[in-house]
């Protein structure tokens, strides 16, 4: 029986890989190390993201490109950052800023800021180096510029809440049952002075549930409804990101509506 032959498509070029490596080898004569840190480990979160996560949004064909060559066994093996080019960077931006850093890294203010800031100058240096068109690039950098005032914005309002909810001196063990939900993020629906109401997802559909008494926001904190506040979303340090596997936090059921 004669051994089966199986097509691997041939990568983009230039891939997404080397077109990072190219980036971050042009910031390296300028950037002093500190800095150029934190570029790094910001496109390695982004390389995360695009290997495991940008395959979702991908066309049928792309689909059906991907899984042949990522399946592939030993030197024919392809992971998405070997395969595609960098339009799929700027298409994938919204993505991992919004859902990817919020929900799957544990990182503090600076490094959250640094995410939209390294990326924006990411967008701008592809259309620069023709690698994707300025509407493109257009798009991607104030999807960035946002996520820079954002996420930080964010956090802080993810913080106020973390410590009233300490305050309340409620022993989540000692809960019934029936007395708390788990959630591990949630996003703010509506805020009104002093009481807030949580989007929460229950199977398919969302719900929203309040009030809960909030404290009025830290200045120049978030007090606004919108996606990219995450009350209760675990934070890191300021020196750098990690990934959890999981975060949750138990919630007094009498607090929500």
């Amino acid at each position: 029986m004669g051994m089966k032959i199986v097509k691997v498509p041939r990568p983009t070029e230039p891939d997404i890989r080397r077109v990072l490596e190219e980036f971050l080898e042009v910031q390296r004569t300028r950037l002093a190390p500190r800095t150029l840190a934190r570029y790094e480990d910001v496109l390695d979160l982004l390389r995360s993201y695009l290997n495991g996560y940008a395959h979702e949004r991908l066309s049928a064909t792309e689909a059906a490109r991907f899984e042949r060559s990522y399946n592939a066994e030993g030197e024919e093996h392809r992971e998405f950052c070997d395969l595609f080019g960098p339009d799929k960077i700027v298409e994938s931006l919204d993505s991992f800023l919004r859902y990817f850093m919020i929900r799957k890294v544990i990182a503090g203010e600076d490094f959250l800021r640094a995410a939209g800031t390294v990326t924006k100058k990411l967008s701008k240096w592809l259309a620069e180096m023709g690698y994707v068109s300025p509407e493109a690039a257009g798009d991607a950098t104030q999807t960035s510029a946002a996520a820079a005032r954002d996420l930080p914005r964010a956090e802080r309002a993810a913080q106020t809440l973390r410590d009233a909810a300490d305050r309340l001196g409620i022993d989540v063990a000692r809960l019934a049952e029936e007395d708390y939900l788990e959630f591990d993020h949630f996003t703010i629906a509506r805020v009104e002075p002093g009481r807030l109401w949580l989007q929460v997802q229950e199977g398919r559909k969302l719900r929203e549930c309040g009030p809960i008494p909030a404290p009025n926001p830290r200045p120049g904190g978030c007090a606004q409804a919108g996606p990219s506040v995450v009350p209760w979303a675990a934070s890191g340090g300021a020196d750098g990101p990690h990934q959890p596997s999981a975060a949750a936090r138990r919630t007094p059921r009498r607090w929500l509506r």
